[in-house]
């Protein structure tokens, strides 16, 4: 119930969730007034959240820092979790996301001697079955470019980012592992919430930033301050996603 009602919350906090309300709003009411107000909120939002400055700059106070490849240590594992693909039933074949850079991130790492064992944690973050298995499939992928069957642990069962750390922490455990070097590989957007799932569990990780928004130098170009981004409307969807799944999660002692 809890992963059904974390959906329904989530695209009642998008913003253009709240742009049709007011539009709606702005031809239903009776006032005169009322639907002038309604029309300008909805003009605002749309303006506000099709802002790609004014969205970097909220993700910025968000994003957990990332490290370049060559600065990280060795580690025994990459913990590597989940919602970086989509399924094609037709073609049979993984389609990345923006957060298929997880899994980029992690090839590159174990190529160059960073870390011993990859775990991919993750099934399908879907209410319903479409396909998926996401950790199942990568290990194949991974499998089948060269890395070997036993540099790679899956956790097959986990729907959300706390069921990530706790299943993930049982295959670590079934594999004496939980005591070892751990990183913790997500996007920057996801990483905050991440972290402390971990944490709760009593598991102390390092964190691996991917597909950052921002950086630490502000690098803008003129027409993300004026035009505006139908991308970036989008983005703020994952965006509200994480400030409300963090909030739940806290509410519900997760992290």
């Amino acid at each position: 119930m809890f992963f059904i009602l974390s959906k329904i919350f989530h695209f009642m906090s998008t913003p253009s969730f709240w742009i049709l309300v007011c539009v709606a709003l702005s031809i239903v009411l009776k006032s005169v007034v009322w639907r002038k107000r309604m029309k300008v909120l909805a003009i605002g939002c749309l303006v506000f959240f099709s802002n790609t400055f004014i969205f970097k700059e909220f993700t910025r106070m968000w994003e957990v820092p990332g490290m370049k490849i060559e600065e990280a240590g060795y580690y025994d594992v990459a913990i590597v979790l989940g919602g970086m693909a989509e399924y094609n039933n037709d073609l049979k074949r993984l389609s990345l996301r923006r957060g298929g850079d997880r899994m980029w991130q992690t090839i590159a790492l174990y190529q160059r001697g960073k870390i011993g064992t990859i775990l991919i944690s993750g099934d399908s973050g879907y209410i319903s079955d479409r396909g998926l298995n996401e950790a199942v499939r990568f290990r194949d992928e991974l499998i089948a470019w060269g890395i070997p069957p036993s540099a790679i642990l899956v956790d097959s069962l986990s729907k959300n980012t706390y069921q990530n750390a706790f299943e993930s922490i049982k295959v670590l455990e079934n594999n004496n592992l939980k005591d070892g070097k751990l990183l913790l590989v997500t996007s920057s957007i996801h990483m905050r919430r991440s972290i402390r799932c971990f944490e709760k569990l009593g598991v102390q990780v390092t964190p691996f930033s991917t597909d950052h928004y921002t950086g630490a130098k502000r690098y803008y170009h003129w027409d993300e301050y004026i035009i505006p981004s139908l991308s970036t409307m989008l983005d703020w969807h994952n965006l509200t996603h994480e400030w409300l799944g963090y909030l739940a999660y806290k509410l519900k002692g997760y992290c």
